[in-house]
Order: C-alpha cells, then structure tokens, then sequence
C-alpha cells in the first residue's frame, strides 16, 4: 500500500479473515449469523420490555436496557464485517470505513466496563442500603451515570481512533485479523508508535483496571451484608438480586482477560504471529458476552418473565 494518513489518498487495507481456512468459512458463517440474530433478538425484546413495562422502570433495568442496546451496536459494528469476511475472501475495505469501524467497537467495549461498573454500584446501594435506595438511586443520579459511561467510552474511542489515522501506512496493508481491530491495525504503521501504546496502556488502567477494582469492592462489601443476614431465605433472596450482574461481570471480565493474557504465537524467528484461534476467540468473545447476557437476566428474573408474556398479547391483539 504506497503511504496514506488521513488526509492522502487511501486506497484501504485487504481483511484476511479466514482465508486461509476456506473449509471453515461456511461454517462459521453459519454459526456466527445464527449467534448474531440471537443477539438482536435476546437484547431487543429485553429494551422493549423494559421500556413498555411500567414494573421495569427501576435504576437496575434502566442499565440493563442500556447494556442490551450497547450489546446490540457493539456487534453490529463488527460481526456484519467478519460475516461478509466469510463469503469474501480477502476483503477490501477503504481506510474511512475501517477508522468508523476501529471508531465503534472500541467506544462500545470501553462503555460496556464502565457501565457495570454502575450497575455494581447500583447493586451495592440496593444490598447494602435498601432503605436509602430509592434516594440514591434517584432518576437524577441514574440517568448521568449512564450517560458518564457513554460519553467516557466515547472520549476514550476518539482519542484512540485520533492517533491511530494520523500515523502513516505504508508497505504492508493487509489486516491478519476478521475485521479492523485497533490493535492488528496498528501493527500495519510504518511510524514510531509508541505514543499509542502508551495511551493504551492508560487507557487499559482506566477502563479496565478501576471498574474491576470498583467492582471487586462494591461484591466485597455486598457478600459481607450477605453473609450478616440470618435467614437462609433472606440470603438467597438478596443473592438473587445481583447474581445476574455478577455472572456477566465474570463472563466479560474474564474472557477479556484470557483474550489478552493468552501467549502469542511465534514464528521461526521468534517475532509474534496470528494463528486461527488469535482470530476466533475475540470473534466468539464478540457474540457470546451479548448473546448471554439476555439469557442471564431473563433465567431466573420473574419480572423478565412476566414483562415478556405481558408484552407478548398485548402486541399480538394490537394487530
């Protein structure tokens, strides 16, 4: 690719996705497709039932129609791209789309760990605090909160984005990798980039490391209040209102963190590579997180179920 920044003529950057796996992209595609309409479906009945159902309109579902919505547009901005991938080989996409795309998904997944952060501290208050609940947890306090969240990974994602299309590319444009992600594009440019790792790594500190440390003590102080209440029936039911939250934040927190502290692959001489399963498990880390989430919060939430079935004739006898 002959030099290009944002401001020359680009010609776009060549997506391997799995073409060096053409037995496994039909399959995949299958798979994914499947995984991704779930998706839409599992997280969009869950924003309708939490906008249409009066019981719902509490600070928790409020959350939780932001993080199904928030679900919704970070596969979006991503798994369309990879499907398409699938049935073209080495996909040719123009620098613009791909900075939208890079744009996107890092803006979704920085909101996504500050806004379980929220919703422990949401979780915290109604464990620990039930009689101040309502006060704490006002409209007033849970409506910036989730907006902060927005408009940090928002801000994060720009600033990334910012640095990554003013380095010059040249040479090498093909991207190892199903889609435009920060980091494999970030390999391909032919400039000092220490800068970006730098604020990456501030960035990391930021939006990984306070969340999960924010989290690990509301759940400290949530297990304790647990712990001190003297019926088991008590217990089980205060357990119940945040086991939901807690099995997403493992299953995020976790995946994320075996996705980037898995070892490289090296070549012959020692340099990193990418092989099939770098590629795959940040694609299956895109749609499975999303796809559970719906399945988490709606399992053993009552007021889900009932939403949903209410839902359901009401807009069936409507037609």
């Amino acid at each position: 690719m002959e030099k290009a920044n944002w401001s020359s003529p680009v010609t776009g950057f060549i997506i391997m996705g799995l073409s060096a796996y053409p037995k496994l992209e039909k399959m995949f595609f299958v798979l994914i497709l499947l995984m991704y309409l779930m998706i839409l479906l599992g997280n969009g009945a869950l924003i309708l039932v939490t906008i249409f159902d009066s019981h719902l309109h509490t600070p928790m579902y409020f959350f939780l129609g932001n993080l199904s919505f928030l679900d919704i547009c970070y596969t979006t901005s991503s798994i369309p791209l990879a499907l398409d991938g699938f049935l073209t080989p080495r996909k040719t996409i123009s620098f613009s789309a791909c900075a939208m795309q890079m744009f996107l998904s890092f803006a979704m997944g920085a909101t996504e760990c500050v806004l379980l952060g929220m919703m422990a501290f949401d979780r915290y208050v109604a464990i620990c605090n039930p009689l101040r609940y309502p006060v704490v947890m006002s409209k007033a306090t849970y409506v910036p909160m989730a907006v902060s969240s927005w408009a940090i990974g928002g801000t994060a994602s720009v600033v990334h984005t910012s640095l990554i299309i003013q380095l010059p590319f040249c040479g090498n444009n093909v991207i190892n990798h199903l889609a435009c992600e920060l980091l494999a594009v970030l390999k391909l440019a032919c400039a000092d980039i220490s800068i970006n790792v730098i604020s990456m790594g501030v960035t990391n500190v930021v939006l990984l490391g306070v969340p999960v440390l924010f989290i690990s003590i509301s759940y400290a102080f949530i297990i304790v209040t647990i712990l001190r209440i003297p019926s088991a029936e008590g217990r089980r039911k205060a357990f119940s209102t945040c086991s939901a939250h807690f099995t997403v934040v493992v299953i995020f927190y976790g995946t994320l963190f075996f996705m980037y502290g898995k070892p490289k692959s090296k070549d012959p001489l020692g340099n990193d590579k990418e092989d099939l399963s770098d590629k795959l498990i940040p694609l299956f880390y895109g749609v499975v997180t999303p796809m559970l989430n719906p399945i988490i919060y709606s399992l053993r939430n009552k007021d889900v179920k009932a939403a949903v079935r209410n839902l359901v004739p009401q807009k069936c006898f409507a037609q």
